[in-house]
């Protein structure tokens, strides 16, 4: 039974993504961004989107690099969760 859980969270959505906003409580708000070639003039682009993501304790800051997992829905715009955290910004 254990093992059928862990295979379906497996097919889970994961992202890596810079942390624009840690106002709320236990709320992110993370910046992913991908690149990819335009289709006629095949100049490659950034395309960024936000993500609202739960942070349950309060761990990531603004400036930090993140990893966040695709989850069922928490409230009206989050839909991830806070997994890890890559890299700490630095600080002054």
């Amino acid at each position: 039974m254990a093992e059928e859980q862990e295979s379906k969270r497996g097919l889970r959505k994961t992202r890596t993504g810079t942390v624009l906003s840690d106002c709320q409580e236990k709320t992110l708000v993370v910046k992913v961004a991908r690149r990819a070639a335009h289709p006629r003039y095949h100049k490659v682009v950034t395309h960024s989107k936000k993500y609202y993501v739960h942070d349950e304790n309060n761990e990531a800051r603004v400036g930090d690099v993140v990893e966040i997992m695709e989850t069922r829905p928490l409230s009206k715009l989050k839909r991830w969760r806070l997994l890890s955290i890559v890299q700490r910004a630095a600080t002054d």
